[in-house]
């Protein structure tokens, strides 16, 4: 009896520290949502590359303002779209990355090569009270996911993974001496926003050779609140017609994905890239399942 009692009293525990840990969880993520004034820094701590003189420059630091907002939820899934506001002066708003936290998520795709993926399988244990943050490029395509607790420790509520990811924007575009980004993420929040910080590895990763690497990078992106009213654009930017299109575009990529273990993606097909003629595609005057029918064939032409 007195082995009954402690073995119900072990499981109480760890039921409620398991919903102790998810509701914690959901949270910090509940406080990633909002209108923030964002700053990007960037800049090499080092290079193993003897031929070069000096690191790459640090990125400028610059501020945008961007709406991050619920698109989906349920008990156990969050759904943010990321929305931008150019800073040019006319307030112009674009659709920009998406985030998805998903509670003890057991299938993610992992990035593995040049513009691979690959559908990766955990075991339950594996993410047991973990958080999987699964990012999502401009024209959702994947990009990155990797999970972790949201852990409270020294009055601060963070988020701790690395996994690997391709080359970001700011660089895939100028630099062909790395193929992959090994991203160790730490997310902080705090009642004013949050601080996204980054130790990154510019991996050389060749078949059948040990990975190389090329340098190291530290980041910082910093989210500080700002009034709702601040995104008052942002927000009448988000259509439903808007909402439709781009539901259908995730619609699109789960079919793609769900039908295969792994995807390649080209960058650029005849000169042009997929989410520029997606976002030409969504301005058309076309019957919602013409549009998604046009949507798949531009996805699939790109696989």
């Amino acid at each position: 009896m007195i082995r009954k009692v402690l073995f119900t009293g072990t499981l109480m525990m760890a039921v409620f520290s398991g919903m102790a840990q998810k509701k914690q969880g959901r949270e910090a993520i509940s406080n990633l949502c909002g209108c923030f004034a964002v700053t990007f820094n960037y800049a090499e701590t080092f290079t193993n590359d003897t031929t070069v003189k000096r690191l790459a420059h640090p990125m400028d630091n610059f501020a945008v303002t961007e709406l991050a907002y619920i698109i989906e939820e349920t008990k156990d899934k969050v759904m943010i779209q990321h929305l931008l506001v150019i800073p040019d002066g006319k307030g112009t708003v674009i659709k920009h990355w998406r985030e998805d936290w998903q509670y003890e998520q057991t299938e993610r795709w992992q990035y593995t090569n040049d513009k691979e993926w690959t559908r990766l399988q955990l075991p339950r244990a594996a993410v047991k009270g973990q958080w999987t943050q699964s990012v999502w490029e401009v024209s959702d395509a994947p990009r990155y996911a990797g999970s972790s607790e949201w852990v409270r420790a020294n009055n601060q509520i963070f988020w701790l993974n690395t996994t690997d990811a391709p080359l970001p924007r700011r660089e895939y575009t100028t630099r062909k001496d790395y193929n992959i980004l090994e991203r160790t993420n730490r997310i902080t929040v705090s009642p004013a926003g949050y601080l996204h910080e980054q130790d990154n590895k510019k991996i050389i990763r060749n078949p059948g050779t040990a990975d190389s690497l090329l340098a190291g990078e530290k980041g910082y992106n910093k989210y500080v609140r700002l009034p709702d009213s601040a995104c008052a654009g942002a927000k009448a930017f988000w259509t439903a017609e808007r909402a439709a299109y781009w539901q259908d575009v995730k619609e699109v990529w789960a079919q793609k994905m769900n039908a295969s273990g792994k995807i390649i993606l080209q960058n650029k097909v005849a000169g042009k890239v997929l989410f520029m003629e997606l976002d030409e595609l969504a301005e058309k005057e076309l019957a919602r399942e013409e549009k998604k029918k046009a949507v798949e064939a531009l996805i699939s032409k790109y696989l």
